[in-house]
């Protein structure tokens, strides 16, 4: 299982990020080893703010719909138990500026044994898991 953060749908979508090209072959490559993908429903939610301001609302909606109908994605949604770990890691991470959506990808991870992310973001090897 892999979990995808926001700096791999921002990487693939806007053909101006700094990680376009690595983002669209390591999509690439996912597609032809199938392996489980999941994110969560706060990265969506980072993604298309961050997608609405730099491309415009409707971009955002239109990749909104992709993401939202792929079959190959889980959408993870983090229940109680996962927010108070994110804040252990919130707290933990406090000095290297990780985001509380980031700690609630951690959270989310270790509940369900995830050991890769595929994201661009240090704060993920930080917290202890591999990038793909």
């Amino acid at each position: 299982m892999i979990f995808v953060d926001t700096g791999a749908f921002l990487g693939r979508y806007l053909e101006g990020d700094q990680h376009h090209g690595v983002a669209c072959a390591k999509w690439t490559s996912l597609a032809r080893t199938p392996r489980p993908l999941s994110t969560s429903n706060l990265v969506i939610s980072e993604t298309l703010t961050l997608l609405a301001r730099k491309a415009g609302h409707e971009f955002a909606l239109r990749k909104a719909a992709l993401i939202y109908s792929s079959s190959e994605l889980r959408i993870l949604r983090p229940d109680g138990a996962d927010e108070l770990r994110a804040l252990e890691f919130f707290k933990k991470f406090a000095d290297q500026d990780a985001s509380f959506t980031d700690c609630v990808s951690f959270a989310l991870m270790r509940r369900l044994r995830y050991r890769t992310a595929f994201s661009f973001d240090r704060h993920f090897k930080m917290a202890g898991f591999e990038i793909f």
